[in-house]
């Protein structure tokens, strides 16, 4: 009987590890991706916006505080502003807006099966959507998401600079398959006298508008890039933000920036 009690015993040992490789042996490719390619959190702000409407200015000035916190806090939350051309019909022709931006947003509404697109509106990591002026929203997802932690990382440098394009290389760390890389120039601290329209008579203060903006399909998880400087554009108030996104369903789920120099 005691033989007995010591075999069964030294069988219960042998098959803790057998049962615990089993377990290994049964992740699938994407469990296993899951758990190595874990990275710092961080959040995209997205800000669906225009001149020509009375009730974006708010939204603007909830923009730059994010903006002034996340700076002041050191946090990796990256801000946009996409000016939209849809209410340029209405008297002022907003001279940040672009059809691509009013077609990114008309996407979202497309992916979240929505009929209604409208300004001021903010995104964040492609996958909450709400009224751009609710900061109190906004402070309580960005506080959310940024305990989320990254499933890949990107790493810029800028390789060369001059007065009308910038080079940069990019890198992406983790699983990219089948996402795309978005690329965006944006400029702080931009000041516009409004004449026409809803907003006439306002000067308008604007941070983080994008004023380039380029999709490139991750084939590769390394490039170089070569973009195009608008004029007039001030490169000491200015960044590029990379992330990476799922064009399916418009879920982000990695970004980074680096700031230019004069």
């Amino acid at each position: 009987m005691g033989m007995r009690k010591f075999l069964i015993k030294k069988i219960a040992i042998l098959t803790i590890p057998l049962v615990f490789i089993f377990m290994l042996a049964g992740l699938t490719d994407s469990d296993e991706i899951q758990v190595k390619n874990t990275f710092p959190p961080f959040a995209i702000v997205e800000l669906y916006t225009s001149e020509g409407c009375s009730s974006c200015p708010p939204a603007d000035r909830l923009l730059s505080q994010i903006v002034q916190n996340a700076h002041r806090q050191n946090l990796p939350i990256y801000t946009l502003s996409f000016h939209v051309d849809y209410w340029n019909h209405l008297g002022w022709t907003d001279p940040f807006s672009q059809r691509k931006f009013s077609d990114r947003q008309q996407y979202y509404a497309k992916i979240n099966h929505s009929t209604n697109v409208y300004t001021p509106q903010i995104i964040i990591n492609g996958t909450h959507a709400f009224n751009g002026y609710r900061f109190d929203l906004a402070e309580d997802i960005i506080k959310q998401t940024l305990k989320q932690a990254a499933l890949i990382q990107i790493h810029l440098e800028i390789q060369d600079q001059s007065s009308n394009q910038i080079t940069f290389r990019y890198d992406v760390e983790g699983n990219y398959k089948e996402h795309v890389l978005q690329v965006a120039l944006i400029e702080r601290g931009i000041v516009s006298q409004v004449k026409r329209g809803e907003n006439s008579g306002r000067t308008l203060r604007h941070d983080n508008v994008v004023r380039v903006f380029k999709t490139i399909p991750l084939k590769t998880h390394a490039g170089t890039l070569r973009l195009s400087l608008p004029k007039m554009i001030e490169l000491s108030n200015s960044s590029i933000i990379t992330y990476v996104q799922n064009p399916n369903t418009m879920l982000i789920i990695g970004a980074a920036a680096i700031d230019l120099s004069k």
